[in-house]
């Protein structure tokens, strides 16, 4: 059973529930794209080590609608400053271009102790950074 939506817009509906994992519908124009992108972009960044993504625990293809672990609250205080460094950072690390670069796409995880990125329905994966 899942809680009150936290975003429920044109593009998806994401809700959390009393486990505190994420439920999110992809909806709206161009959803299987969409969803496919998000899939693929958090298993390459699990693939990569990346710790401060959602992890992917439940694909659901046919209905745009997976379901993830939980990243924390929205970092509303972010500064777009800040925002800018964790994107670049997740471009430079892991070979991931976040499309939608907003600070809303930013989250604050009490568990990880740090700022964390969500949203890859529109992401670009890249090529392994060399270490």
């Amino acid at each position: 059973m899942a809680i009150d939506p936290l975003k429920d817009g044109v593009r998806s509906q994401v809700r959390i529930d009393f486990s505190g994992r994420v439920h999110k519908r992809i909806r709206g124009t161009d959803a299987d794209r969409r969803y496919a992108t998000e899939v693929a972009v958090l298993r390459v960044l699990e693939h990569r080590g990346c710790p401060y993504v959602p992890r992917v625990l439940e694909e659901h293809p046919d209905e745009c609608y997976l379901v993830t672990t939980h990243c924390g609250k929205p970092a509303t205080q972010i500064t777009r400053e800040k925002a800018d460094s964790l994107f670049a950072a997740l471009e430079r690390d892991y070979g991931v271009r976040h499309l939608d670069a907003v600070p809303r796409n930013i989250t604050y995880s009490d568990k990880l102790g740090r700022f964390c990125i969500i949203d890859f329905e529109l992401a670009e994966i890249l090529p392994m950074p060399a270490k």
